[in-house]
């Protein structure tokens, strides 16, 4: 039994001893390069992005749609396409910069930094997105209920309730209530997105922490 278990432990150490030993260079440039890569399909994922939300813009809406009967949700609609826009054109050129940046990078301990860098980007984007869907959502649901309230059903209800409070007051609970639901499809979205390659980048940042120890 010993001798078996000797020429295994002789076997086992022959084996080891063919497989090739990676250097400490070796797996920081194969670090390097997946991080690099991750941080690429995010710059491609964010134009992508773009271009899906400008093509849904773009699409014709009938014309009983309720923005086209309001001036203000018109003007708001308007104003809000224009900044998410600009906020996407911000951060698609974040992402291509820390792109650069993760290339030029020299050492492991700066490539830390840099992955970092990128995960916060991201979040950021992704609070801002959600954050800007919820004013827009809060805009329409005060526009409708005291800017123009002949546009909706509300005030026809709450004329004709004794507790007209009551009408507004569940009609906002729902809308809280949609809102709720809304967001977390987004962030599902985006999480679908981003959530998988900013995993992996962590990943690559914990084996990254491991060799400087």
């Amino acid at each position: 039994m010993m001798d078996e278990l000797e020429l295994l432990k002789k076997d086992w150490q022959k084996k080891e001893q063919e497989l090739p030993k990676l250097s400490y260079e070796d797996i920081y440039k194969m670090i390097w390069k997946k991080s690099s890569s991750f941080v690429k399909w995010i710059f491609y994922i964010s134009i992508a992005e773009f271009v899906f939300w400008f093509a849904l813009n773009r699409i014709p809406q009938s014309s009983d749609d309720v923005f086209d009967q309001s001036k203000y949700l018109n003007q708001i609609d308007l104003g809000l396409e224009i900044v998410s826009y600009a906020i996407m054109i911000f951060f698609i050129i974040k992402f291509y910069i820390n792109f650069k940046k993760i290339n030029a990078t020299d050492s492991s301990k700066k490539l830390m930094e840099n992955i970092l860098k990128v995960h916060k980007t991201v979040k950021t984007y992704v609070w801002f997105s959600i954050g800007l869907f919820i004013v827009a959502l809060l805009l329409f649901f005060v526009d409708m209920v005291i800017i123009e309230p002949e546009l909706s059903d509300l005030a026809t209800k709450a004329e004709g309730a004794n507790q007209p409070w009551l009408i507004y007051l569940m009609s906002a609970l729902v809308f809280l209530a949609l809102i709720g639901v809304t967001c977390g499809i987004l962030w599902l979205f985006y999480r679908l997105l981003y959530g998988i390659l900013l995993k992996r980048l962590k990943q690559n940042y914990k084996e990254l922490k491991k060799l400087e120890v």
